[in-house]
């Protein structure tokens, strides 16, 4: 079935696959298989690498939620319980109870819990005058706080949350304090309740956390005071970190994301932090770069294994596919250059010469141009051939086909094998006066290679030229020419040999 592609899209896509099927087309096309592979697996990782960093920043995220929320469940029922001590100190009738009844109605069950210390009510000085856990209330003096510093010389009267200090009614215990500022009726200090939260809460709530082998989590104060961190140290609760990088960061925006090298070990990880809301406080989960990439780090050696292997294989082959295609396109361009040439004496045969003259002949009936031909042939060769044997005969044909090759200099000039003894030369743009110089040339040098011929009267091997030149006159085809190339070589011949003669 014909094709119905046109032919110059049919030429397109024969020269791109030839180009393709050729060695160095096999090489290239074997180099841009690599690349364009190569390519690919690196598009894979890096979105595989992207998968990770999400997958590690979603379980910090959901890690965070949990711990947002018990600490802000906590810390409001805590501070329910500040607000209603608050409220009862300053009701004269509520004062006015037996203290037994008046502490029980006071502080409520919401402060017993398991790391929750007492809640003390400090008079302006202070000093405890009243205290959840004991009736009457133990002694101490706590002025010198930082909690009661901030009532006192501020009139906010919300929660504030204290750095983490060494309890002193706690043997030492590390203890974080949540308080609430007393204010008279015309608004001066008159002091402050204080709730005790130990740092084990925080430190209880963040052991249970899957953070990986070199994660850490987090609970900070907005002052850059760390409550604690995981894995536990005691060193690090309290210590200030507000001049780390991590913490400045972490400060900017109140919920995100990012990657930083913690101050307290030089490690880098993904932060993912939210400070949370109404709190001073800062909760953040952050696992372990080399963590969040082990598995991909291992899943991409893998596969620069396999590519590794892969590109070797295909280059390998691309090379033994190249060299094999070399050698068949040598194979078949010797093959070519024996069907085109003849073999005694390495001319162009008789086949080349008919293509080349019918080409030649159209180009010249085109341009106007002259096209001139020689018809050579060795004079008397078959007595040279009997008299001396046809192996002197062969090299004799090989030393005049050699001989006529140099003297015709032009690479657009042929000369080839006619057959037997006879040769002939195609002489594109070339008149009748170049055509008579040239076989002039070709007949001298012939004589001057003084090759014994016993037979001939000139007693050396001479040659006889037959030449024609296209004019009007010759108007129908290069067979035409060949004719008549071939008659002058007869009239060479009959009148003596050794001579030119113009058809």
């Amino acid at each position: 079935m014909r094709s119905s592609l046109p032919p110059f899209v049919r030429r397109s896509i024969s020269s791109s696959a030839s180009r393709v099927l050729s060695p160095s087309g096999v090489i290239v096309c074997g180099v841009l298989l690599i690349l364009f592979t190569c390519s690919l697996c690196a598009w894979v990782l890096f979105e595989s690498r992207k998968d990770a960093y999400n997958r590690a920043e979603e379980n910090a995220r959901n890690l965070m939620l949990v711990i947002e929320r018990d600490i802000a469940r906590n810390i409001e029922l805590y501070d329910l319980s500040l607000q209603a001590v608050v409220e009862g100190v300053a009701d004269p009738q509520m004062m006015a109870l037996p203290a037994k009844i008046r502490n029980g109605v006071l502080f409520d069950r919401a402060a017993s819990g398991k790391y929750l210390g007492s809640i003390f009510v400090m008079n302006e000085r202070g000093d405890i005058v009243l205290d959840s856990g004991f009736l009457p209330a133990r002694a101490g003096s706590f002025g010198d706080r930082d909690y009661f510093r901030f009532h006192r010389d501020n009139g906010n009267t919300g929660l504030y949350i204290s750095k983490p200090y060494e309890s002193r009614l706690r043997d030492g215990a590390l203890t974080i304090a949540l308080s609430r500022r007393i204010s008279h009726p015309d608004g001066s200090f008159g002091g402050v309740v204080v709730g005790t939260l130990s740092i084990d809460y925080f430190r209880a709530l963040l052991d249970g956390l899957s953070v990986g082998e070199h994660g850490t989590a987090a609970v900070i104060e907005t002052n850059g005071a760390m409550i604690t961190r995981l894995p536990y140290d005691p060193h690090v609760v309290g210590r200030d970190i507000q001049n780390a990088p991590v913490f400045i960061q972490a400060m900017s925006t109140k919920e995100g994301a990012f990657m930083g090298t913690a101050s307290i070990d030089g490690i880098r990880r993904l932060y993912v932090y939210k400070h949370l809301h109404g709190l001073p406080i800062i909760v953040d989960v952050a696992p372990a770069e080399s963590d969040v990439y082990a598995e991909w780090r291992r899943r991409a050696l893998r596969l620069e294994i396999v590519m590794a292997v892969f590109s070797i294989i295909l280059g390998a082959g691309s090379l033994l596919l190249s060299r094999e295609l070399r050698r068949r396109q040598r194979a078949e361009s010797k093959l070519q250059h024996l069907a085109r040439t003849d073999a005694l004496t390495g001319l162009s045969n008789r086949g080349t010469f008919d293509d080349t003259l019918q080409k030649e002949w159209q180009r010249a009936n085109r341009s106007g141009r002259p096209l001139s031909l020689l018809f050579i042939d060795i004079d008397q060769f078959k007595a040279y051939n009997d008299y001396y044997g046809h192996q002197a005969g062969d090299e004799v044909l090989r030393a005049v086909a050699q001989c006529v090759g140099l003297c015709v200099l032009r690479s657009a000039d042929q000369v080839a094998r006619y057959g037997g003894e006879e040769f002939v030369v195609t002489l594109p743009d070339t008149d009748a006066t170049g055509a008579t110089n040239v076989a002039e040339t070709v007949r001298r040098a012939v004589f001057d290679l003084n090759l014994e011929h016993v037979q001939s009267r000139y007693g050396r091997v001479t040659v006889s030229i037959g030449l024609v030149t296209s004019d009007e006159r010759v108007a129908r085809d290069g067979a035409t020419l060949v004719n008549m190339a071939d008659s002058a070589l007869y009239e060479a011949k009959s009148t003596g040999r050794n001579r030119v003669c113009e058809a």
